[in-house]
């Protein structure tokens, strides 16, 4: 199977989605954040009170222009398709989203991902959404596994690769259509995982996924 293309967090400015429209990825992944009632796509997190967005050491003003959700959509000229990762545990967010999308008229097929599979499941309802279900550490993993045995396949997940044997990879084959796993920011990842078996790599840089998409012209 063909592997996808993924950018990594290139839907959450307007400057991304055209570097990797550009580039020609077959999937543009953004943060999709509720706040205040508004669908926001931005990495950077909240901080209640403080009037700043954070990140480990990244710092913005509260008050900057923030990229809303439905921007994004009508932005993308190309129609390549988004994987929504949403951040949070609130399924309301889900609908939100899920009412976008309706509403919006946004209906080519998309990807929604998420380590809350509840608010994952929220948005799934919808027939041209694509579930993709993520795991970041091996508790998650785990959950993942025995909800793959026992409710049945799901379209996809998204697993960390420091997660991933060439054995959790076939495992996880048997049960989706994309297995796609982050970051993948080197040519010698890039072969490794490949040679696992993943069919979705999620890089942060063009020059991965720029040696991916010609592989495989």
């Amino acid at each position: 199977m063909r592997a996808l293309a993924i950018a990594h967090r290139a839907g959450n400015s307007l400057t991304g989605l055209q570097a990797a429209n550009a580039l020609g990825v077959d999937v543009i992944e953004c943060d999709v954040h509720e706040y205040r009632a508004r669908l926001e796509v931005r990495h950077l997190k909240t901080a209640g009170p403080l009037p700043f967005l954070w990140d480990r050491w990244e710092l913005a003003s509260a008050s900057a222009p923030r990229l809303g959700l439905s921007e994004l959509l009508e932005a993308n000229r190309h129609e390549t398709m988004f994987m929504l990762d949403l951040k949070g545990r609130r399924v309301s967010a889900g609908r939100s989203v899920a009412k976008l999308l309706h509403e919006g008229g946004h209906h080519q097929p998309v990807l929604v991902c998420g380590r809350y599979w509840p608010l994952v499941d929220s948005v799934a309802e919808l027939p041209f959404v694509r579930p993709v279900l993520s795991a970041r550490n091996r508790t998650e993993l785990a959950r993942l596994r025995q909800r793959l045995s026992s409710v049945g396949p799901t379209y996809g997940v998204s697993i960390h690769r420091s997660l991933l044997d060439k054995a959790i990879v076939a495992e996880l084959n048997q049960h989706v259509d994309v297995l796609m796993t982050w970051p993948i920011n080197d040519i010698a990842s890039l072969d490794q995982m490949l040679a696992m078996g993943v069919t979705g790599i999620i890089s942060d840089e063009n020059v991965v996924l720029a040696e991916l998409i010609r592989r495989q012209a």
